[in-house]
């Protein structure tokens, strides 16, 4: 493995981490069970991949390479195992730590998974295709997190928090473009960071998408 596939494994390996977390916290926020918590972590993980992979035609490389659902798995078990023993972890004023944990572990998972649809995107020979290429990025970035939304029953995130599917859209578009210019390592770091810094200013500031007053 040389250095840029080592560099673009360790930071699936991070998105992997903050997303299950996200999923782990969605699942003991709706008192379901460690089986439970574990399935939202794993799902929120690895989901937004496995729709991409079946897009372009491919075996889900999360069923390859059996690593990423161990390290889900492995990180929602520590979540819950933290909570479990920390019972009031999120009561009070801990509960502002909930919010602030679930938009820094959903921003990361969203900045590293939406660079790493394109750059997949890219290697299956689509690297002309603007339009292809921020679809799977997009979808590698929110699907999860959707999957993981509709298994807890609950309105899905990118519907109604702050700017995230855009986010996501905007990261995509620019990872296209400097790759293309720049290469694949300054794409993937520049635009993974670019949807991070969106998603921090869009909380801060309390950016929304227009809502229909009725």
């Amino acid at each position: 493995m040389n250095i840029q596939n080592s560099i673009v494994f360790c930071m699936e390996l991070m998105g992997t981490v903050a997303f299950a977390a996200s999923g782990a916290m969605t699942g003991i926020q709706r008192k379901m069970d460690i089986f439970g918590v574990c399935v939202l972590g794993v799902i929120a993980a690895v989901g937004g991949g496995m729709t991409r992979d079946m897009i372009l035609g491919n075996v889900p490389s999360a069923l390859i390479r059996p690593v990423y659902v161990s390290v889900a798995v492995i990180t929602a078990l520590t979540v819950f195992s933290v909570l479990y023993f920390k019972k009031n972890l999120l009561e009070g004023r801990f509960g502002i730590l909930y919010d602030k944990t679930m938009l820094i572990m959903d921003s990361i998972g969203l900045g590293i998974f939406t660079v790493i649809g394109v750059i997949t995107g890219i290697q299956a020979g689509f690297i002309e295709n603007t339009f292809l290429l921020t679809v799977l990025g997009t979808l590698t970035g929110v699907g999860g997190g959707l999957l993981r939304d509709i298994l807890a029953g609950q309105p899905p995130y990118i519907f109604v928090k702050h700017v995230y599917a855009c986010a996501s859209v905007v990261g995509a578009l620019s990872c296209v473009w400097i790759y293309r210019t720049l290469g694949q390592i300054s794409a993937m770091v520049a635009a993974s960071l670019l949807v991070i810094i969106i998603r921090f200013l869009a909380a801060h500031y309390h950016w929304n998408l227009p809502v229909a007053p009725i």
